[in-house]
Parts: C-alpha cells; sequence; structure tokens
C-alpha cells in the first residue's frame, strides 16, 4: 500500500456507506473542551467491526467457530477538532487482505463542518481462539473480504489515505 499524503474530500469519503452514525456527547468531551482520544479510537473500533460483522465475524463466530480477529495496529490522523453535539459519521473502505490478515481504513466525518476529522487504520490478524494464534480466514470470510475488496476497487477512484507501513505484507 502506497503512502497517500492527500486526504479525501467529503464527496469522495460520503460516497462510502456509513457504517456508524453518532454524536459527540458531553462524557467524550475532555479538559480541552473537544472530544477525547480515546473515543476516536472507540469510533474507529466500533465502525470497523461493523464491517467485519457483515463479514460473517461476530458473535456466534466466535461462540461456534472458535476464531476471531484481533488487532494487531493501529494507525490515527487527526485532522479535525470535534466539540460538544458535533454529528459524526464513519465511513469504511476494506484495503488488502493475506490468508490471515485484514486492512480497513475507517475515515471519520464531522458532519456538521462536512470536514474528515480522523483516519483510522487499523491490521486485523484472524486468530483461533483456543490457540490464540494466527489461523487462515475460512473460505466463506474469505471470499467475502474479497468481495468488499472488489466493490471498493470498482466503486472509489481516490486512494485511501494510510500511513504506507502497515498492511499484511508488514505482518
Amino acid at each position: 500500500m502506497a503512502v497517500v499524503t492527500a486526504v479525501p474530500s467529503a464527496e469522495e469519503v460520503l460516497q462510502v456507506p456509513a457504517s456508524w452514525t453518532d454524536e459527540v456527547p458531553q462524557d467524550w468531551i475532555d479538559m480541552n473542551g473537544h472530544m477525547n482520544i480515546r473515543h476516536y479510537l472507540d469510533l474507529g473500533g466500533l465502525s470497523t467491526d461493523q464491517v467485519i460483522r457483515g463479514l460473517g465475524v461476530d458473535d456466534e463466530y466466535r461462540a461456534h467457530r472458535r476464531m476471531g480477529l484481533f488487532t494487531a495496529e493501529q494507525h490515527l490522523t487527526y485532522l479535525q477538532e470535534m466539540r460538544l453535539g458535533t454529528s459524526i459519521t464513519a465511513h469504511v473502505r476494506v484495503l488488502e487482505r493475506s490468508s490471515k490478515v485484514c486492512h480497513l481504513v475507517a475515515l471519520i466525518m464531522d458532519r456538521e463542518k462536512d470536514l474528515l476529522a480522523c483516519i483510522f487504520e487499523t491490521v486485523l490478524v484472524h486468530v483461533d481462539l483456543d490457540s490464540r494464534r494466527g489461523v487462515a480466514f475460512p473460505d466463506d470470510v474469505a471470499a467475502a473480504y474479497d468481495r468488499l475488496l472488489a466493490d471498493d476497487h470498482a466503486s472509489y477512484s481516490w486512494p485511501a489515505p494510510v500511513c504506507g507501513i502497515m498492511g499484511p505484507r508488514a505482518r
């Protein structure tokens, strides 16, 4: 994955379906009067989790197949301060995968200003929950991920804003 220094426009980000919608509540505000760092991380994790659940990796998957995803790496880039009551959407692009690792990016938007507020990039490793070791994605999950990848590449002509050092090849 190449390093992208330009961030996508609001129009580009909004082409990606929102996987999370919320607004900044009072308990997310820190002593500086804006949304605390931990909530950007939460939003990135929650929004990418929605996409992963759509692939079939959910509570039932973990309970019955005894496999799940562990976070291996994350990168946050802050671009816009968000304040109390700000309307938020998160838009997740799937980037790439290997036999056991997937790479996604969540683009967190300030919908009141229609500005990209945060880029949350994550690498997840598919694991056997009993051995706690990385294992290959089952065929059905791999195929679902590959359909999302194909849709992503067919739908968006703009490059995903990534740090350039993360992804399956880095694992």
